[in-house]
C-alpha cells in the first residue's frame, strides 16, 4: 500500500504539536517552542502572540551556539539544557537529537523542578518522533513504521512541515 509523503509529514507535525500542548498542560507553562539549531522556528504552542517568535528563535539558536562554545572551554562536549531565570519569566531550554531546541517559557505558576522533569519526558518522546522523521527523510522507512509499504520516490514535490 503506497503512503502519501504529505500525509505522514502532516501527521508528524500535528503529533509534535499535540506533544507540546501536553507538555504545557502538565507543567502549567506559558509556551513551548521548537527551534532548529540555525535559529529557525519549527513550531510553537501556547501563548506567544505578544512577542516576536522569529527573533526569539534566532536568539535561542545563538544562545545555544554560544553555550556550546562555553562547554568546550570547560571540557564538556555540550550542555544539553539551559535555564534563564528572570524576575517574572523563566526559560528552560533543552536539545533534542542534537538538531532541535525545545524552549519552554514559564512563570511563577509552576516550578523549575516540575518543568525540568516534564521536559525530560517530552524530550524523550520528541526524540523518538524526530528519529522517525529523519528515517522517513532518508528513505529508510519500514512498513510497520508507517502502517504500510515503504513510499516510492516518484519525484514528487510534496510540502513538508519541517
Amino acid at each position: 500500500m503506497p503512503v502519501d509523503n504529505l500525509s505522514f509529514f502532516e501527521e508528524d507535525f500535528w503529533a509534535i504539536n499535540q506533544r507540546l500542548t501536553k507538555l504545557l498542560s502538565m507543567t502549567n507553562a506559558n509556551a513551548a517552542l521548537l527551534i532548529d539549531k540555525a535559529g529557525q522556528l519549527i513550531t510553537s504552542s501556547g501563548d506567544t502572540q505578544n512577542w516576536d517568535t522569529t527573533a526569539f528563535a534566532a536568539l535561542a539558536g545563538a544562545d545555544f551556539a554560544a553555550t556550546g562554545q562555553l562547554a568546550g572551554l570547560v571540557g564538556e562536549q555540550e550542555f544539553t539544557t539551559l535555564h534563564h531565570q528572570g524576575e517574572k519569566a523563566n526559560i528552560y531550554v533543552a536539545t533534542i537529537e542534537a538538531r532541535v531546541i525545545l524552549a519552554v517559557v514559564f512563570d511563577q505558576k509552576t516550578t523549575l523542578g516540575l518543568v525540568r522533569v516534564r521536559v525530560a519526558q517530552a524530550v524523550a518522546d520528541l526524540a523518538n518522533m524526530f528519529r522517525n522523521i529523519y528515517r522517513k527523510l532518508a528513505g529508510d522507512v519500514s512498513p510497520d513504521l508507517l502502517g504500510g509499504e515503504p513510499p516510492k520516490d516518484e519525484g514528487s514535490r510534496e510540502q513538508r512541515y519541517f
